[in-house]
């Protein structure tokens, strides 16, 4: 007997980012602006807006390879600023060309993701920490559900696509978990009184499940993207 699943909406979970061109330095600089809209919460690893709680936009930043400002949440929020948005968002950066992103859909999850992948390794490495600060290349992974989580589902959705993530990228021949400057944002709908919150979003999980696919999906497509645009990088 298949198992009758409930509806979603049509509607995308997160719209198709706006698009943005800045120069800075003298050089030519591109970002995403997602726009979510009242009544959407956040969780996010980002340096600016990250944490839980609702948050109306996100952007994610390209910015130059070396970047050593000390101020990353400021420049954010100026970026933000100059784009025209207003309220609580969520900013984050990278060093790779975020005008070519990938995006994928799973029943209603979707995903977003830009791959920079020249500066990578394993989550367990040995010693403190880094020695010295890596190239922001960053794996950043934007990903949005057509739900209510509660605060334990959004951080369980972390961890879906964090695992998804790996998958695709290993599954994609990296012998990696990622880079040191990863990040990423769900986006859901804030919980209401017509509304009940999952309470869970791991891989079997309903909302999950489909959003695993999409981010597997989106992260394969990008390190592809990125493996065309390199066609000399080493995976090992």
């Amino acid at each position: 007997m298949t198992a009758v699943l409930p509806p979603y909406p049509a509607t995308p979970a997160l719209p198709a980012p706006r698009r943005l061109t800045r120069t800075e330095g003298g050089e030519r600089l591109h970002a995403l602006l997602w726009t979510a809209g009242p009544g959407r919460r956040m969780i996010s690893s980002a340096v600016l807006g990250g944490g839980i709680g609702e948050r109306a936009w996100v952007l994610n930043a390209q910015v130059a390879h070396g970047y050593r400002r000390t101020d990353p949440e400021r420049h954010l929020a100026s970026l933000a600023a100059d784009a025209g948005v207003r309220g609580e968002g969520v900013g984050l950066m990278t060093a790779a060309d975020v005008s070519s992103y990938a995006h994928a859909r799973d029943a209603g999850a979707e995903a977003f993701v830009t791959a920079g992948i020249d500066v990578r390794g394993w989550a367990a490495w040995p010693g403190e920490g880094a020695a010295g600060a890596p190239d922001p290349g960053t794996v950043n992974v934007v990903v949005a559900v057509p739900a209510a989580l509660s605060d334990a589902a959004l951080v369980n959705a972390v961890a879906t696509a964090t695992e998804a993530k790996v998958q695709a990228l290993v599954e994609s021949g990296y012998d990696c978990s990622g880079t040191p400057t990863d990040a990423v944002c769900v986006v859901a709908d804030a919980p209401a009184p017509h509304r009940e919150a999952h309470a869970f979003a791991g891989p079997r999980s309903l909302w999950g499940a489909r959003l695993a696919r999409a981010v597997h999906r989106a992260v394969r497509d990008a390190v592809t993207a990125a493996d065309r645009d390199r066609p000399a990088v080493r995976r090992t």
